[in-house]
């Protein structure tokens, strides 16, 4: 498709993650979290569930097929039939929002056919909000309750935003720390040196929105992910320069009959 015609879908997007927000803050503030168990054993709350009708409710109007981790999933038949749709995470960092961390975000992705072409990931306890795409720089804005959508696509920041830090950063998960991980870690302190390597432990899809924003070096994913908890922030990495790849080089691939991603990497091209 034209990737110049996007930004009415970005003007959807953004508006759907700060609604979805604003639900979801509403469930954190009250404490009434309403948490149950999904057959997969993961958490779901009250809150995974409003912002992701919210969501739907809003991206309807675009017409476009929707796919959200909280909502039942079309057969693979007919989704393979898709050629520009939505992948949404509605809380991801459903953990981090029960252990009262601010570590948690909505994530919005649009897909043209495999690839993720814009991305938008909401950071509500922090009103923050990052975007990108093709032919989209990737953009952050902060204070985004106070403003309009106008006003967050015309006066956000673009990205990276070069920061001065003389050590090699890299992202982990506070929920998957696993020991593929740990020892992915040392191999990187062992090659640069102890005193020259920071380890960044974070929640949610916030961790690539840091790599593109420049805080960051790396992020190694080598454990459990789903294609909605990392669409959005694909886009916007790779709309800052960044490269993302599977770890063997090769590009991510979504929309799969089996929506598991394998491990990953995402780097700051120095």
């Amino acid at each position: 498709m034209e990737y110049n015609n996007l930004n009415k879908y970005l003007d959807l997007a953004i508006n759907a993650a700060l609604k979805a927000g604003s639900k979801i803050m509403e469930v954190y503030q009250s404490g009434n979290l309403g948490i149950e168990q999904k057959i997969d054993l993961s958490p779901v709350t009250i809150a995974d569930k409003a912002a992701s009708k919210m969501i739907e409710e809003l991206l309807n109007s675009s017409g476009l097929p929707y796919l959200s981790e909280e909502e039942t999933f079309s057969s693979f038949e007919e989704r393979s039939k898709w050629e520009l749709f939505w992948c949404v995470d509605p809380l991801d960092g459903t953990k981090e929002f029960i252990r009262k961390s601010r570590d948690f975000t909505v994530n919005i992705a649009l897909i043209d056919r495999s690839e993720p072409i814009l991305g938008i990931v909401y950071l509500p306890a922090f009103d923050c909000l990052y975007f990108g795409g093709k032919g989209i720089a990737s953009r952050k804005y902060e204070n985004v309750e106070k403003a309009s959508v106008s006003e967050i696509i015309e006066n956000s920041v673009q990205l990276p935003i070069m920061q001065a830090n003389n050590k090699f950063v890299i992202l982990g998960s506070h929920s998957h720390l696993d020991d593929a991980t740990k020892t992915y870690f040392e191999n990187i302190i062992e090659e640069k040196g102890r005193g020259n390597v920071e380890i960044l432990i974070r929640g949610s899809s916030l961790k690539m929105c840091l790599l593109a924003e420049g805080l960051a070096d790396v992020y190694p994913r080598l454990s459990h992910i789903m294609e909605w908890d990392i669409a959005a922030g694909q886009a916007i990495c790779e709309a800052a320069g960044c490269n993302v790849a599977d770890w063997t080089g090769n590009r991510l691939i979504y929309n799969k009959a089996d929506f598991h991603m394998p491990w990953f990497k995402i780097d700051r091209n120095q």
